[in-house]
């Protein structure tokens, strides 16, 4: 092929693509109304599951320490003397596949005016409460499960003459992670379900956009236009519906991230915790935009595909 002949096409396909995007933008303007409402249902379809993602990721970003889910808290008993308390702990760090932190009473009621921000508590008593704690962290091996690890060191301290209370506080946190994986499980079935939704609304919309112009079309085919030229507004109509509606679910994203910060802020600070809410990055918020866009391009051609093969059958068009 001449160069000419690859230039008279390469004009050809460009005067083709123009007609056709400036073409779906005057569909899309001419009922303004029905377009508003179909965007509006997919953003909404499209912010369900990017809300619940941006929610699982905040939450992942919590410090949930997984290095110390094994840990055993051993109180013992008020009367322990401290060469008791020693022993034990030694007992521990040789005998077992375990390492013992030893906390003192006096320790333990800094920690607690520290963390409280009660200072006068101590002056509540006559002597201190307290009991001698030792915190016990297990070492894990790859080919080692926690929990019967840990039920194993649990049964062993509740031997030992000084301990008055075992307490393990890991199964709660197994069961947080394991409640973000169904979450995060979720999420994926959510995002399969309302893709689908999002197809099947685009292929509607298209729908009743080709029935709509069933006149024009039949004129386009008479004249000679072919299958591709009369599809391709329809086409880049699907892609506007499909982009313009994950920009109003990152829209509605974004307003419901600052909208919540100032109040979670409040509740964590009354804690003394300081947490930054975070939404999207610009790389994520591009693949969304790129994904509705695309999404919407599949729902048109579905359903352009079929409902201008049923125009064929009907004899509107032309039989080709």
């Amino acid at each position: 092929m001449s160069v000419a002949g690859s230039r008279r096409r390469l004009r050809g396909w460009a005067r083709r693509q123009m007609y056709s995007f400036f073409s779906s933008i005057g569909a899309l303007l001419s009922h303004r109304v029905g377009t508003l409402m179909t965007v509006l249902v997919l953003g909404v379809a499209m912010a369900l599951p990017l809300g619940l993602h941006v929610t699982l990721s905040n939450l992942e970003g919590l410090d949930l320490q997984e290095e110390e889910w094994g840990a055993i808290t051993v109180f013992l008993r008020n009367d322990t003397a401290t060469e008791d308390a020693k022993r034990l702990a030694e007992a521990v760090n040789t005998g077992t596949e375990a390492t013992a932190t030893l906390i003192s009473p006096e320790q333990g009621m800094e920690e607690f005016i520290h963390s409280s921000g009660f200072a006068q508590a101590q002056e509540l008593f006559e002597e201190n409460p307290l009991p001698w704690v030792v915190l016990v962290t297990p070492r894990i091996t790859e080919q080692q499960e926690l929990g019967a690890v840990v039920s194993g060191l649990v049964s062993w301290l509740e031997e030992q003459p000084p301990v008055d209370l075992v307490q393990v506080d890991y199964k709660w946190l197994q069961r947080l992670s394991g409640l973000l994986d169904l979450g995060r499980a979720f999420v994926s079935v959510l995002t399969a379900i309302f893709s689908l939704a999002v197809v099947v609304v685009v292929a509607n919309t298209i729908r009743l956009d080709v029935a709509n112009r069933a006149e024009e079309i039949q004129v386009l085919s008479l004249v000679g236009a072919s299958d591709r030229f009369i599809r391709l507004p329809f086409l880049y109509g699907g892609f506007w519906y499909g982009l313009l509606g994950a920009l109003l679910a990152l829209g509605l994203l974004s307003l419901s991230v600052f909208y919540l910060h100032g109040p979670l802020q409040h509740l964590l600070q009354s804690y003394g915790e300081s947490f930054r809410l975070k939404g999207l990055d610009g790389n994520e918020a591009l693949i969304i935009l790129l994904t509705g866009g695309l999404l919407g391009l599949g729902g048109a051609w579905i359903s352009v595909q079929r409902h201008l093969r049923r125009l064929r059958t009907d004899g509107i068009l032309g039989r080709r």
